[in-house]
């Protein structure tokens, strides 16, 4: 039988001949194991370049909101080039789009959900830009939500391996915080925000979450405390001393165990706040409505009629100017 040329019959010597042959065959082995992988080369080059036109056309049906269309030509360019990873993020997102919470339990509208989650997760897997991946991650985060998978154990572990990537983004501690709160576990609820605070103490969005979160609480000292810190990493910005103001103003209004100078000392406190929110911005309507009603609930408590008067007319002064700002704004969106 005819052999390859590639191996010597047992107990022959070589000779010249041979020795040719060998040579010619090594040659021949190279040029095939060389050309084999220019194709393979090739084949890659020309995957990676359809990848690239079906995530150009994807794109296009994307933004138009065709994301049935969207979403096989995402398949495509995935299908053509696995690595490419933003493709699976914009794969997910189409499923996430076709996907409907009211349409919950039909087999072909769960399917786009999970299809989404699967997608997402390799996104998040893959993806080498941070923005990408924070955003893989936080709609991954969203599909565990209880308007779609309803998986808080889920979306926990996310915003944590989040936190881990980034521990001086607070977002990622505020969304894991409000996953304690909503399953009751408050103490760990506020321990993730003292996490945030430390993080990021000089953020006024930090104070901003934790006096949420103590108002819901009905924790009415941490909640103005919060919005004190808030304010005062934020001094130029009218509405964090508005927001103080009106918590007092709540305070005085409903809180019915108050004894009169209580009640006093908090109206007070408001007035004290919507003048320093008026003094950064004159023509703050919320405020300058906000003052008028706290200085006509400081005439209530004044036992001297000309004193009373005077707050009244001030009040009465305030609210002129609110409804004339409010007139000039509504003439200013109709012309």
């Amino acid at each position: 039988m005819a052999g390859s040329g590639r191996f010597m019959p047992p107990g022959r010597a070589e000779g010249k001949g041979d020795t040719m042959a060998r040579a010619f065959w090594r040659g021949t082995t190279l040029a095939i194991v060389a050309g084999l992988a220019l194709s393979l080369v090739g084949c890659s080059q020309f995957g990676k370049l359809q990848a690239k036109r079906a995530f150009k056309d994807a794109n296009v049906q994307y933004a138009q909101q065709e994301y049935k269309r969207a979403a096989k030509l995402y398949e495509d360019a995935v299908a053509a080039d696995p690595e490419m990873a933003t493709a699976y993020f914009y794969l997910a997102n189409s499923y996430d789009n076709m996907y409907k919470p009211a349409r919950k339990g039909e087999k072909e509208n769960d399917e786009y959900l999970a299809k989404a989650v699967d997608n997402y997760k390799k996104a998040a897997d893959k993806e080498t830009d941070p923005k990408y991946r924070k955003l893989a991650l936080e709609f991954l985060a969203s599909a565990y939500g209880a308007d779609k998978l309803n998986d808080p154990g889920q979306a926990r572990s996310i915003w944590e391996r989040m936190i881990q990537i980034d521990p001086s983004e607070p977002t990622n501690y505020f969304q894991l915080s409000k996953i304690y709160e909503d399953a009751g576990e408050y103490d760990k609820a506020e321990e993730t925000l003292v996490k945030a605070r430390d993080a990021r103490p000089n953020s006024p969005d930090v104070y901003l979450w934790m006096a949420g979160f103590y108002n819901r609480q009905e924790e009415f000292d941490k909640t103005i405390e919060a919005y004190n810190k808030r304010a005062e990493l934020d001094p130029k910005n009218p509405e964090s001393f508005y927001t103080i103001g009106a918590f007092y103003w709540d305070k005085a209004f409903r809180d019915f165990r108050l004894k009169e100078a209580e009640k006093k000392d908090f109206v007070m406190k408001g007035i004290a706040m919507m003048d320093k929110s008026l003094a950064i911005k004159p023509d703050y309507m919320e405020a300058l409505t906000m003052k008028n009603i706290l200085l006509r609930m400081q005439a209530n408590t004044e036992k001297d009629v000309a004193k009373q008067q005077a707050l009244i007319k001030e009040a009465d002064k305030l609210r002129d100017y609110a409804m004339d700002l409010k007139k000039k704004k509504v003439s200013g969106v109709a012309k």
